[in-house]
């Protein structure tokens, strides 16, 4: 399947989707605690892209190029994170270079970017820092603000930093260069009931509003008591409506027949 194919066969519904897919030993034996997963949930939300799904991988060259390939078919974009820095287990370039079937090779601006900044802070550029140069042949440059060892985009694939931080700044450069869908609009009904009060009505309620998204989460209130937010999302503002009276006129009745018995 070509680039253009798997685009157009993830965004076949005029909705524009996304995976995550994390690489790295240390995130999957707890010796890391991912906090990129959620910022990139927020900020694809924000901008109208609907995260389908999240994939933790190893170190493991089948496992990444069989995730990438199995991803990048199937959804508009696949954002990787990790494996990108200097030692021998950073391989996630190799990886997708091979997943594209293109060589790998030194970006030109990505050594230069590198000198520049071993210039400024001291150091040499030896074996291990032309490591994080190395791009897939036809990729494009992801560059941030934090370092100077930059991701790379090629094709749907666009390959970030572990680090948070950085992470965070390659997402923000490649941001305007995203097509974008209308936003998922969300508004969430505190319940003042328990979820199994009203779990067989806002089932009704869902199956009557099937083209709205309608989610129970339980959780203890400010009383220490089973208290339940319903949320309810759509990119129709009149659906939303539509859905949020339902639910808030079954809670009406609910909490009314609660009281009586």
């Amino acid at each position: 399947m070509t680039d253009s194919m798997a685009t157009r066969a993830a965004n076949n519904d005029g909705v524009i989707t996304a995976a995550v897919l994390v690489i790295g030993d240390e995130i999957l034996s707890g010796r890391t605690k991912d906090k990129n997963i959620g910022y990139i949930a927020n900020f694809l939300t924000d901008v109208g892209i609907d995260l389908k799904e999240v994939r933790i991988v190893p170190d493991e060259e089948p496992e990444i190029i069989a995730a990438v390939n199995a991803l990048r078919s199937r959804y508009t974009y696949l954002f990787t994170t990790g494996g990108i820095g200097p030692t021998h287990d950073d391989i996630t370039a190799e990886c997708v270079a091979k997943a594209f079937g293109v060589a790998l090779e030194h970006h030109p601006h990505a050594v230069e970017l590198m000198r520049e900044r071993i210039a400024q802070t001291g150091g040499v550029m030896n074996e291990a820092r032309m490591r994080m140069t190395r791009v897939p042949k036809g990729a494009t440059l992801v560059l941030n603000k934090i370092s100077a060892a930059p991701g790379f985009r090629i094709g749907n694939v666009i390959v970030m930093a572990g680090i948070p931080s950085v992470m965070r700044a390659m997402l923000d450069y490649v941001a305007p260069q995203l097509k974008t869908g209308a936003k998922m609009l969300s508004e969430t009904i505190r319940a003042d009931c328990r979820e199994g009060d009203i779990g067989t009505e806002l089932g009704a309620i869902a199956k009557k509003h099937a083209d709205v998204v309608i989610g129970s989460y339980p959780f203890v209130d400010e009383k220490n008591l089973a208290n339940t937010n319903v949320v309810i999302r759509s990119r129709d503002a009149l659906k939303l409506a539509a859905a949020k009276d339902a639910v808030e006129g079954m809670l009406v009745r609910v909490k009314a027949e609660l009281a009586k018995a």
